[in-house]
Formats: C-alpha cells, sequence, structure tokens
C-alpha cells in the first residue's frame, strides 16, 4: 500500500459530506457559500490518507487478459453495424471499412471487447460506440490493432459522435498489446462518464483531443504516445467531477493547447511524463506527490487557473523530479490563479521570465528548487506580478 496524500475519491467524500448541512445555496447566499468552501479546503488540508489503487480499480480493470473461455468471435465486415445486446466477451478480429462496433446492452451489463488484430476504417462515425451498458472494457492482446475516422463524424441524433471510440457509460482500456487511433477531425477516445485504464500502449493522433471523459480519468499504466492538434489529455465537468489521476504509466504527449488539463483535480502519484504543449498541466487543483515529470511548454508549464467551484485554485508538490521549461514572453513555469506549496521533491526550472508567478501565498517547506540553474531557499514571485487573474477566494490554505 502506497503512502499518498489525497485521492480524487477522498476529497469527493470530504465536499460532499461537508456540503450536506449547508442547505441549498442560492445567489443571495454567497457569503455563507465561500465560508463554506474555506471550511472544506481547511478540513481536506488537515487529512492525509494510505491510498493505494484498489480505492479506483477493480480487480477486472486490472487484469491484462480476458477470460475467453465463453466468448464469442466476431469478425468485422464492410459496410456492417456490429450490435452488442448482452453482457459478455466478445472476441474481434479481421479488417474492415466502415464498421461499427454498436453496444447497446442492458444498464447493468458488463461487456468485454477483445481486440485480436482487429483494424477499421470509417468515413464519418466511430469505429466503437457504446449506447448503453454498466461498463465496457476494451482489451487488446498480444497484437495490433487500428482504428480509425478519416472524415467528419456524422451525429447520432442528439448525441455528438466525436470519437473513434465514443462511449455514454463507463469504460476501461486495458490488455498486453497496441491499439492505433487516428481521428483527422474529432477526438480520440471519449467517454461521457468514468475512464479508466490499466495497461497496453496507446498511439493515439487527433484533430482534437486525444483521451476525454466528463467525470474522470485515471491511469494505473500502460504506454502513451500522443499526437493532438488540441489537449492530450482532458477531462472536464460541473462540480466534483473532472478530475485525473495518474499512479503509473510512460506518457510521449505533443499537443497544440494543453498536455493534460483537468477542470477540477489532476493528481499525479507516479509515471514518467515528456510534455511538449501550449501548456503541460492544467487544472483548478494540481497535486504532485510522485513521478519523472518534464514540460517543454510555449506558455506556462504548470497552470492552475480556477475553473471549478469544487476547489480553490493551488498546486502542491510534495515530491517528484520535475523539470519545467517555458519559452519567452508572458509565460510562467509553474503558475497558480491561487497558492502554490512545495512540500519535497526536485523541481528544476529553465525560464526566461517568470519561474513562479501566484496571487495569494506560496510556502516552501521542502525539497528542491532550481530556477536556471541556481538553487533557491525560498519561491520567487514573478516580476510581473499575478495581480490580473483572479482566484477562487477562500480560507488559508497550507496544502498536504
Amino acid at each position: 500500500m502506497k503512502k499518498t496524500y489525497l485521492t480524487s475519491i477522498i476529497v469527493s467524500a470530504v465536499i460532499v459530506a461537508s456540503m450536506a448541512g449547508c442547505g441549498n445555496i442560492t445567489s443571495t447566499d454567497k457569503t455563507n457559500a465561500e465560508t463554506s468552501k474555506e471550511i472544506i479546503t481547511e478540513k481536506i488540508a488537515e487529512l492525509s490518507y494510505n491510498t493505494s489503487s484498489d480505492e479506483i480499480f477493480t480487480e477486472r480493470d486490472l487484469e491484462q487478459t480476458a477470460d475467453t473461455s465463453e466468448s464469442q468471435s466476431i469478425a468485422v465486415a464492410d459496410n456492417k453495424t456490429i450490435d452488442i445486446t448482452e453482457e459478455g466477451v466478445y472476441v474481434i478480429s479481421g479488417t474492415a471499412e466502415n464498421c461499427t462496433i454498436n453496444i447497446n446492452a442492458d444498464e447493468n451489463a458488463k461487456v468485454q471487447l477483445v481486440l485480436d488484430g482487429v483494424s477499421i476504417t470509417n468515413n464519418d462515425f466511430p469505429a466503437i460506440y457504446v449506447v448503453s451498458a454498466d461498463k465496457v472494457f476494451v482489451t487488446t492482446t498480444e497484437s495490433e490493432n487500428t482504428l480509425k475516422v478519416s472524415g467528419e463524424f456524422t451525429a447520432d441524433g442528439e448525441t455528438n459522435t466525436d470519437a473513434v471510440i465514443f462511449s455514454k457509460e463507463d469504460l476501461v482500456l486495458n490488455g498486453t498489446g497496441t491499439l492505433n487511433v487516428t481521428s483527422d477531425y474529432g477526438n480520440g477516445i471519449t467517454c461521457k462518464d468514468e475512464m479508466k485504464i490499466t495497461g497496453g500502449t496507446y498511439n493515439v493522433s487527433s484533430a482534437l483531443d486525444a483521451f476525454e471523459a466528463n467525470d474522470s480519468i485515471s491511469i494505473s499504466d500502460g504506454k502513451f504516445n500522443i499526437t493532438s492538434n488540441k489537449d492530450g489529455i482532458h477531462c472536464e465537468n460541473d462540480e466534483l467531477e473532472g478530475t485525473i489521476t495518474i499512479t503509473g504509466g510512460s506518457f510521449e504527449i505533443n499537443a497544440v493547447s494543453d498536455g493534460i488539463q483537468a477542470s477540477a483535480l489532476l493528481q499525479i502519484d507516479s509515471g514518467d511524463l515528456n510534455i511538449t504543449a501550449a501548456e503541460g498541466l492544467e487544472a483548478t487543483y494540481i497535486l504532485i506527490n510522485d513521478g519523472n515529470i518534464t514540460i517543454d511548454a510555449s506558455d506556462d508549464g504548470i497552470n492552475a487557473s480556477a475553473n471549478s467551484g469544487s476547489y480553490e485554485a493551488a498546486i502542491v508538490i510534495n515530491g517528484g523530479d520535475i523539470n519545467v521549461a517555458v519559452g519567452q514572453g508572458d509565460t510562467d513555469a509553474i503558475d497558480s490563479n491561487g497558492s502554490i506549496f512545495v512540500n519535497g521533491g526536485t523541481i528544476n526550472v529553465t525560464a526566461q521570465m517568470s519561474s513562479f508567478d501566484y496571487d495569494k501565498t506560496a510556502e516552501f517547506n521542502g525539497g528542491t528548487i532550481i530556477v536556471n540553474g541556481q538553487e533557491v531557499s525560498e519561491i520567487p514571485q514573478s516580476m510581473m506580478g499575478g495581480g490580473m487573474r483572479g482566484g477562487m477566494g477562500g480560507g488559508k490554505h497550507r496544502g498536504f
């Protein structure tokens, strides 16, 4: 069991419990809402937990091979929709054009697709489309699998099916093989609920986000080679949702916009991340406990901006080996619209204009900070100041 300081699950539970006694908050209760946020933040700041991947992932999520003893084998075919309406394990193979695997099962059904050397190229619709199920697993065997949509996506009624793999339900990606995903006009893989990735190799090239989810993205392992004209990994929703948790894996991300972006919490406990993007990491609350992180950004390297009502904008670094280089101009290596807390780890910053920028407070409680080759004893403030960006307000937050 690994010692960490916070998980998205624990944060959500604390916030829900704290807000339960506050009643409905309307626009006339602004003061009460701000006070509640201060109390919530202070409660979370005092907590420390022993957590492990078991709190996020089920045993089946983490299994990299499927039980195919009672599976059905399906060969893809040109101009065909393959309808799956029952729970079970389905082994998919073959090569086809304009073929969609359409999953429309009971809301309690668990469906596992085992990709065993499959190649699908479509003009305008997802290769895998999950309409209904409890959870869908997409598992690769020790094989190479390729899914591509070459044209602009066609909507399914009111549903904007804008990804090569598009799921309305919980989605788990795992396995021992390779999945190549190309989306010339949209997202690579989209999940409108919770996305989990626990193994496999993913080569994703997309016009929009490579990986996108509404509620959460949780990654425990895998190898990721991402090229995106928007965000590499993106999760966005309201209030408690919109979180990304990384506990392992190897990432090579080249993105035009953000490397990894979460509207609420971005937590990194481990992993090797190499990011080239306009902004490397962005979320309202960024928590780094460990990992090897290298960021080459043309704008801000690590950016905490106020995009969620559940968290104050803050960056908390408890460990890891972090290297951030940013371009010229109005750029910040580490930028928080709230506060910055460095409690451990090694941070190596290369920045011509601004190494650190924060709107509230900064605390250097442990670890090593190197700015342009020189070790520093305190967190410097940007010469440009931070007053133009609005933080979220709230009480004093001393990190974790």
